[in-house]
């Protein structure tokens, strides 16, 4: 379990982030046309899981907004914004603000993303929906990045992210 802040009232998580050089805990999302998404779908991709409340607060939107932005830039990655919104819901967003380089991926039926990487809020105003987090997954599928924002109203750190997928 781990501790995060929503407006100063602290949140905990169902877990722990996975860490830095472990190999990626196997995860399910669905797709807006209701497909499933693997890491095991993504081997041999650089993975980007933009992991976030919803979709429908200004803060999730703009991270999924810069990773679009950034994702048009690099080779071979592909960046997933996770959150536990309906797919249909995240998918018709993106589509309505021109998102192209990122795909939504509902954690709606929880499952093993939900139990392998920690990140539901178990407790505070945002109970049941996921801490804002990035992770990024290698081509072999072990973790290279791992960030835990630790106020849910703050972007994440954009900068060290983009950072590790240039290298």
């Amino acid at each position: 379990m781990e501790t995060v802040y929503f407006n100063g009232v602290p949140c905990h998580t169902s877990g722990i982030l996975p860490s830095v050089g472990e190999t990626a805990p196997a995860f399910s999302l669905v797709t807006p046309k209701l497909e499933d998404v693997t890491n095991e779908s993504l081997r041999g991709k650089r993975v980007v899981l933009n992991i976030f409340p919803s979709i429908d607060t200004e803060v999730c939107a703009m991270s999924v907004r810069h990773f679009n932005t950034e994702a048009a830039k690099l080779d071979n990655t592909v960046v997933l914004a996770v959150s536990m919104d309906l797919p249909f819901a995240a998918g018709r967003f993106c589509t309505a603000n021109g998102i192209e380089n990122v795909t939504p991926a509902s954690a709606f039926r929880r499952g093993d993303f939900v139990r392998n990487y920690g990140v539901e809020l178990v407790d505070g105003p945002l109970k049941g929906l996921l801490a804002r987090a990035v992770i990024i997954i290698d081509e072999n599928g072990k973790i290279i990045y791992r960030e835990l924002v630790d106020d849910i109203t703050h972007e994440p750190d954009y900068k060290a992210a983009l950072s590790v997928l240039k290298r």
